[in-house]
């Protein structure tokens, strides 16, 4: 296949993308995965026994995306009508066959992978306790163990809600870690007293290394001990739980450790949780999440964006294989509240998430009825996928009819205009803005 000449590459290239079927997501319409991917590629929706979790955009071999373009008589390609003469070019392939598009800062930096990896979420039961390695570990596992490790890449990522969005992550601040240790009997049952007393005589004073050491040390005897005493403990807990919620009403964490007990009988993930933070986001607020960091989305659907990784290390909540020795090695063991983003406006129909990392951010259009708004053309190149309604994306040279379901790559330098009578919701993943600055 021989490449595009440069007058024409398209403004814009429509998306044929990836769904996941993983068992933690929600089943037929209910699944806002499903109804999009409904949309994207014309399937039928399996409404009573599919879970549908995950919807990809982009070119990570595991779920790539598919370029709908038209074929010369050179054997070259241009953007795709629709028509009999379209043909489904992976969007990998079609990018190295046009690096251009992806504007020169970040040919330079990431060659011709597309640096960030775009994804819906509709998530029913919580996903396993995991981490994302970064770039050396990463590179390690994928070494020594290619089959379970995809790649090398590391994965920081950056959750967007869609609707009120549960999820644990980081471990909580010391005091709080203290009332666990007191309140919480069967944790004391399974490590022992010798790394209670030492979380319960530490003190901030006594400085971060000290601290961590100590952290780390708890929560590794905890996810080592064997199932069947784990098991046996966590049934007791579940018992205390149901006897307690008979006199008082049960903490928010306390309903979730029920809850997650009929997802995963018995499993140590539900004792685990007592140490993660539990955070409730809002729709428009984000949570990011760098490498080495623990986590367990919850419920809710969300927009995720994250470095070009499918690498996780798992380790409860999960039906899937477990690292226990790497997650455990591996974390960060920082503690406290995450930072929640909310965004900042670009105009007013548009807000911008920036997490601190240079491979994404994420932009959350709302655009009412009979409006318009602009992307400014920047240096690197954008994924745009929407959610509801229909309208109008419009460059320079062409304009596309864009509705539910529709995902459109678009180069760098290129300004997009949209429109809509009717209203219509999207969101755009991009290279982060602060990297050209």
């Amino acid at each position: 296949m021989g490449a595009v000449a440069a007058a024409d590459v398209p403004s814009m290239v429509k998306l044929k993308c990836s769904v996941k079927n993983y068992d933690w997501g929600k089943v037929g319409r209910e699944s806002g995965v499903a109804r999009l991917y409904a949309n994207n590629s014309g399937d039928d929706i399996n409404e009573y026994d599919e879970p549908y979790a995950e919807f990809w955009m982009g070119t990570h071999d595991s779920g790539p995306s598919y370029a709908v373009v038209s074929e010369l008589p050179n054997g070259g390609f241009i953007n795709g009508d629709d028509n009999n003469h379209c043909k489904l070019v992976s969007l990998k392939d079609w990018i190295k066959q046009n690096p251009d598009v992806l504007g020169d800062k970040v040919l330079q930096r990431w060659g011709t992978n597309l640096p960030f990896l775009f994804k819906l979420l509709s998530v029913e039961k919580a996903l396993s306790i995991q981490a994302h390695p970064d770039k050396n570990l990463a590179a390690l596992l994928h070494k020594q163990q290619p089959g379970v490790y995809k790649d090398d890449n590391h994965k920081p990522e950056m959750a967007l809600a869609l609707t009120e969005f549960e999820a644990l992550c980081s471990f909580v601040g010391l005091e709080e870690l203290k009332n666990v240790v007191q309140n919480v009997p069967e944790i004391i049952e399974v490590v022992g007293t010798a790394h209670t007393d030492k979380v319960l005589h530490i003190s901030e004073e006594d400085g971060e290394t000290k601290l961590k050491e100590v952290l780390q040390s708890l929560f590794t005897e905890l996810m080592s001990v064997s199932k069947t005493v784990i098991s046996e403990v966590v049934s007791k807990l579940i018992s205390r739980l149901n006897i307690k919620r008979e006199v008082r009403e049960l903490t928010d964490k306390e309903e979730l450790i029920l809850r997650l007990n009929k997802q995963y009988p018995g499993d140590v993930g539900v004792m685990v949780a007592f140490l993660f933070n539990y955070v409730k986001l809002n729709p428009g607020e984000a949570l990011y999440l760098g490498a080495n960091e623990p986590h367990a989305y919850i419920r809710g659907e969300c927009m995720e964006c994250m470095a070009t990784s499918d690498n996780v290390v798992r380790a409860g909540l999960t039906p899937k294989y477990r690292d226990v020795q790497t997650l455990c090695s591996m974390l960060t063991y920082k503690q406290g509240l995450p930072e929640v983003l909310h965004g900042v406006a670009s105009n007013p129909y548009t807000v911008k998430y920036l997490p601190p990392f240079d491979e994404f951010e994420i932009d959350r259009c709302i655009l009412p009825q009979e409006t318009s708004t602009i992307f400014p053309a920047i240096p690197g190149p954008s994924i745009y996928v929407v959610m509801s309604g229909e309208g109008t994306m419009r460059m320079a040279s062409s304009e596309e009819m864009v509705g539910e379901g529709d995902v459109m790559f678009t180069p760098a330098n290129v300004e997009i205009a949209v429109e809509t009578n009717s209203g219509l919701s999207l969101y755009r993943a991009g290279v982060n803005s602060r990297l050209f600055e």
